[in-house]
């Protein structure tokens, strides 16, 4: 898990007041130093101190959990060759649970949940035993009024509905004791900036792009997790990334725009200068032909998703459905969007020669270290290869410790914080195969065979998907705001007609209409190509960057794929108009 903006420590809940305070003083400040490391030491004494909590007419808390996100980390940003921001910066991101009640019904799942942070103050930097225990105490009061104050409101408004079968509101787990090495982050700043910047400036040399920048971030850090049931977790997390970003304009004023991201675990692993260089002139060329392109019409056939484009599809369309989540309880009712795969165990999902596998614990894959793995999870439950679905056949979820439907405990995929006091589920190293591969350089072969067979005058192959998405956040809404049900999905980027001869012809505004965990099923073929698909995840549509302080690193590993009977059609907006001074010259 990563904390992305500066100073996300702000709280929901209000200042704590003086409840613990009068249930057991003010000894906590006279403490000594103890030996060891003072931030464990001060969560495990404060949730060993919670834990024995009792105050008259109040429920004692049944589960106190810490977790603490904290990095070192620099970053810098550029555009044309000017440097815009470069910064050096520490944090320490805590989260506070506390639940009251019992495993069967507490103060969560609830969409009155009263959250798990206050206004606090700021969670020391230093390591000092008394500044980190005062921490944890007044967050632990506010939170822990919060909660029986969620849990009133719950039993008051769940208490003249009927549910069948309640589920239990969380699931126990075996202790867990796992510490591992944070590190200060060790890298040469200067060089770094005047990378970027380098980097920038190749984007000066194409016309076309309209708008550009640079993001490069490093950090070494992870998260600890202490909690009443004797789990204490130090789990190490370190990851650096190059994005890049370019818009362009087409004749007609339609925006279009792409990226690329580089991701390594570390500064020294980044690829090579050489490469990253290619690699950004690739992406700006790309660029200017979808500008020159075409606009896209209705179409409804066979679509070819090629290279990164099929590991794309599997992260989004199956990956993100593959975590289950849960209904908040509520009398109110309300809209709630779910996995697309829920209810369907046992239920093809995939044709019969399809395995999927997500394993964390798998470091590498033919010899690049694999972006998704780690150790334990958010929860403290330890990280174990997990079979989702065989031949086909939906075998299992990515859960967490909020139970659901026929599954009552986790399986170490709390990835991300969540809502309504659950956490978050998502993919780690995710493995798609099919027993029944062709070469890939066939697809495209029997692309054009099922068009001609069909008499359309035209297949259409996408080599990109925006995913995660650049997208801006009014984009992002029109796009959710124009779905009719279901979970949308990105844009194509690069996305071209395939003419029975085998011509290519790049088109552009094209949406998907109707893509969803069910169009899976309608694969025809993929090929024997596996892509090695990194990203940061996130919980927003679309895993759009930056559009919420927590990522998990996550990677898929997937081939091209085939897939009948699709449906796309333009986008219907207005669209911007061009400027009206033209661009200046930006090479000399």
């Amino acid at each position: 898990m990563r904390c992305r903006v500066p100073g996300r420590l702000k709280a929901c809940a209000a200042l704590a007041g003086l409840l613990l305070v009068s249930a057991c003083g003010m000894a906590v400040l006279a403490q000594p130093q103890p030996p060891g490391d003072p931030l464990l030491q001060a969560m495990r004494d404060e949730v060993e101190r919670s834990r024995k909590l009792t105050i008259a007419n109040l429920e004692p808390p049944y589960f106190v959990q810490y977790v603490v996100d904290e990095a070192d980390t620099f970053s810098v940003s550029a555009s044309l060759g000017g440097l815009i921001s470069r910064r050096r910066e520490r944090y320490r991101s805590p989260e506070v649970q506390v639940r009251v009640g019992d495993y069967k019904f507490d103060n969560t799942n609830y969409a009155g949940f009263g959250g798990s942070r206050s206004e606090a103050g700021s969670l020391p930097l230093d390591n000092s035993y008394p500044a980190l225990r005062r921490f944890f105490w007044l967050q632990t009061d506010a939170v822990y009024k919060a909660a029986v104050e969620t849990l009133s409101r719950k039993r008051a408004g769940l208490r003249n509905l009927t549910q069948n079968e309640p589920l239990s509101d969380f699931a126990r787990a075996e202790a867990v004791h796992h510490i591992g090495e944070l590190r200060p982050l060790a890298i040469d700043e200067d060089a770094w900036a005047d990378r970027v910047r380098a980097l920038s400036a190749i984007l000066a040399r194409f016309p076309g792009v309209k708008s550009s920048s640079v993001d490069m971030e490093s950090s070494d850090g992870g998260y600890d997790v202490v909690n009443s049931e004797g789990t204490v977790v130090r789990e190490p997390e370190n990851v650096t990334y190059v994005r890049v970003r370019a818009t362009a304009q087409a004749p007609d004023g339609m925006t279009l725009r792409d990226a690329v991201t580089f991701h390594a675990f570390d500064a020294a692993h980044m690829p090579a200068g050489a490469d990253m260089e290619r690699d950004i002139a690739a992406m700006a060329r790309g660029l200017e032909e979808q500008a020159r392109a075409a606009m896209g019409e209705d179409y409804s056939g066979p679509v070819l998703f090629e290279g990164v484009a099929g590991a794309q599809i599997f992260a989004e369309v199956l990956g993100r459905n593959l975590a289950a989540q849960r209904r908040p309880a509520s009398e109110r009712g309300g809209a709630f969007t779910g996995s697309e795969l829920e209810g369907r165990i046992g239920a093809r999902v995939l044709p019969d020669s399809f395995d999927v596998v997500d394993d964390p614990t798998q470091k590498e894959w033919r010899g690049r270290p694999l972006f998704g793995s780690y150790d334990v999870d958010r929860e403290g439950v330890p990280a174990k290869p997990l079979e989702l679905v065989q031949k086909g056949v939906l075998k299992g979820y990515l859960l967490t410790r909020q139970p659901v439907r026929g599954f009552e405990g986790s399986n170490g995929r709390a990835r991300l914080p969540g809502s309504f006091g659950a956490a978050a589920a998502g993919v780690s190293n995710l493995f798609v195969r099919s027993s029944e591969s062709v070469p890939a350089a066939e697809l495209k072969k029997k692309l054009v065979e099922l068009i001609q067979a069909r008499g359309k005058p035209y297949g259409i192959l996408v080599r990109k998907m925006d995913f995660p998405s650049t997208a801006s956040l009014d984009e992002a809404r029109r796009i959710l705001g124009g779905t009719q049900g279901g979970r949308p999905v990105s844009m194509p980027l690069l996305i071209y007609k395939v003419f029975p001869d085998g011509r290519e012809e790049m088109v552009r505004g094209l949406r998907f209409r109707g893509l969803n965990a069910r169009s899976l099923k309608d694969i025809l073929a993929a090929g024997d190509d596996a892509q090695v698909f990194d990203f940061l995840d996130n919980t927003a549509p679309f895993a759009l960057v930056g559009a919420v302080s927590f990522t998990s690193e996550a990677c898929v590993v997937a081939p091209s794929i085939l897939i009948d009977d699709l449906e796309l059609h333009p986008m219907e907006e207005q669209l911007p108009k061009l400027p009206l001074v033209p661009a200046p010259e930006l090479v000399r």
